[in-house]
């Protein structure tokens, strides 16, 4: 005959499945979701929030990159300005020296017409 080791292992399978109660199977469904929903839901406003701090936290570090580029663009600027004074300076120096010139030469040519 048919002894207990001729049974396949699923069988009664189909036979217990009826017996599942929807209504306890909706119940558990609810049990589940009501315990870790209002987790998720926190740690779904957590990262909400996280990710609304992020993004003030880029718009304010771009705010403070362009700060620092007009300074350096500043800096610059005073480079140049103090370059043009020194420069500046050095014309106004050779000026006076070829005005200087200029007087000696006029001088010489002077003393040289009356020699």
């Amino acid at each position: 005959g048919v002894g207990p080791s001729d049974a396949s292992p699923d069988e009664g399978v189909v036979e217990d499945l009826p017996l599942i109660d929807e209504k306890a199977v909706e119940q558990l469904t609810e049990g589940l979701i009501s315990h870790y929903l209002p987790d998720l839901q926190r740690s779904k406003s957590a990262l909400q929030e996280l990710t609304q701090n992020q993004v003030v936290l880029l718009e304010t570090l771009e705010q403070e990159i362009s700060k620092f580029k007009e300074c350096n663009s500043i800096l610059d600027i005073n480079a140049l300005f103090s370059e043009a004074k020194h420069y500046h300076n050095k014309l106004v120096n050779i000026r006076n020296e070829m005005m200087m010139l200029h007087e000696k030469t006029s001088k010489l040519k002077v003393s040289g017409i009356n020699l």
